[in-house]
C-alpha cells in the first residue's frame, strides 16, 4: 500500500512519464492520458508487486470520467524517482 500512495503522490506532482507501450495502448483504446491520471485519485489497488523487475509495480482499477472501468499498471522508477504508466486496458480484455 505504501508504493500505491507514493506513486499517486508522484503522479499528482507531475513527476510521471508515459511509457511507449502505454502510449500505444491509450491511443488504440481512445483513452486520453489525463483520464488515467485523474482516475488514479479514486483508483483501487488490485496488486502491489514490490519484487517485479526491473521496477516495482502496482495494478490499479480505475473508473474513467465516462464511467468506463480500466486496469492501469504503474511502476516506480527508482533511479529517477518518477512514476511510469506501463499499460492500460479494459477488464474484458484480460
Amino acid at each position: 500500500m505504501q508504493l500505491f500512495q507514493k506513486l499517486k503522490t508522484l503522479v499528482f506532482e507531475d513527476r510521471y512519464v508515459i511509457g511507449q507501450h502505454a502510449s500505444e495502448r491509450l491511443e488504440e483504446r481512445g483513452i486520453m492520458e489525463w483520464q488515467v491520471v485523474v482516475g488514479l485519485a479514486n483508483g483501487v489497488l488490485l496488486k502491489e508487486r514490490l519484487d517485479a523487475q526491473p521496477n516495482p509495480i502496482i495494478e490499479v482499477s480505475e473508473i474513467l470520467e465516462d464511467g468506463t472501468r480500466v486496469k492501469t499498471v504503474w511502476s516506480y522508477l527508482r533511479d529517477s524517482g518518477f512514476a511510469k504508466l506501463v499499460t492500460v486496458h479494459y477488464f474484458d480484455e484480460e
